[in-house]
C-alpha cells in the first residue's frame, strides 16, 4: 500500500478516482507477475494490491522477508519507471513509498474470503468517496459538511443522494472503479509451423500447437462462484 494521501495530493490525482494512478498500479502489478511467475491471481483497488502465491512455490525457499521485500521493491520501482507512460509530462515530484506484509492463508475458502473481502473494501470505499467528492465538487459543501452529510448513511442512502441530487446512476459507473482489478494467468493456442524435408526433396510445413500463458485484466465479481467455477485452475490442485 502506497502512503497515499500526500501523494495523491502533490501529483493532483483526480478524485474519487484517477484512472491513470489505478492503471499505473496495474502496470506494476504485471511486472511483478512476469517476474514472479509462481503469483496465480492478483487483486487490485485504490492504493493496494495483493498477490497470491500457488500453495506449492518454492520461490526464496518461502522466505516471507524475501519474498515481500522484493515483491514491494519491484513494485515500486516498476511504478517509477512506467510513470511517463500514463502521466506523460505531469512529473513525478517524489519517489513513492509501498509497504506490504506476508499472510499465510491456512485454506482456499480462508484465501478466497480474503479477497472477497477486499473488493468489498474496494465497494464500500468507491460509494463512500464517490458520494464526498460529489458533494464537495459540485455542491461545494467543505471536507467536513460532506463527512457529516455521509455521517451514518447506508448504501442505499448514497445510492439515492448520487442519483437524486447528481443523476448518477451508481451501477453505471466503471467497473474499475467499483471492483477492482482482477490479473489471472490465462492459456493460449499457437500453431507453429516447422519446415522439414531436405534440399533433394519438397519441404513439408510440420503444424504443432503450443499453449502460452498470458496475463488478463479483469474488472469483474470475484466474491460470488461465477468466477472460481469458471477458473477452476486458479486454487487447488490445478493451479500452476
Amino acid at each position: 500500500m502506497m502512503v497515499m494521501f500526500r501523494f495523491s495530493d502533490v501529483h493532483k490525482f483526480t478524485k474519487p478516482n484517477d484512472e491513470r494512478s489505478l492503471r499505473l498500479m496495474t502496470r506494476s502489478a504485471i511486472h511483478v507477475m512476469l517476474e514472479f511467475k509462481d503469483i496465480i491471481i492478483s487483486y487490485g483497488q485504490s492504493d493496494e494490491y495483493s498477490f497470491v502465491l500457488r500453495k506449492k512455490t518454492t520461490s526464496y525457499n518461502r522466505r516471507a522477508s524475501k519474498l515481500m521485500t522484493n515483491i514491494v521493491s519491484l513494485f515500486a520501482a516498476s511504478y517509477v519507471y512506467h510513470w511517463k507512460d500514463y502521466f506523460g509530462a505531469d512529473p513525478l515530484h517524489y519517489p513513492p513509498a509501498f509497504d506490504g506484509r506476508v499472510v499465510l492463508y491456512p485454506s482456499e475458502e480462508n484465501l478466497r474470503d480474503y479477497l472477497s473481502w477486499r473488493q468489498a473494501d474496494c465497494h464500500i470505499n468507491n460509494l463512500y468517496n464517490t458520494c464526498f467528492w460529489n458533494l464537495v465538487q459540485k455542491k461545494n459543501l467543505t471536507t467536513q459538511q460532506a463527512e457529516e452529510k455521509l455521517r451514518g448513511t447506508v448504501s442505499g442512502d448514497k445510492n439515492e443522494l448520487l442519483f437524486s441530487e447528481f443523476g448518477i446512476n451508481y451501477n453505471d459507473l466503471p467497473e474499475l472503479y467499483r471492483k477492482g482489478t482482477t490479473l489471472i494467468w490465462e492459456k493460449t493456442e499457437e500453431l507453429i509451423t516447422k519446415e522439414v524435408g531436405d534440399a533433394s526433396r519438397e519441404k513439408l510445413g510440420q503444424i504443432s500447437v503450443r499453449q502460452r500463458p498470458h496475463i488478463v485484466t479483469l474488472h469483474t465479481d470475484i466474491i460470488g462462484t461465477d468466477f472460481w467455477k469458471s477458473h477452476p485452475d486458479i486454487l487447488g490442485k490445478g493451479s500452476r
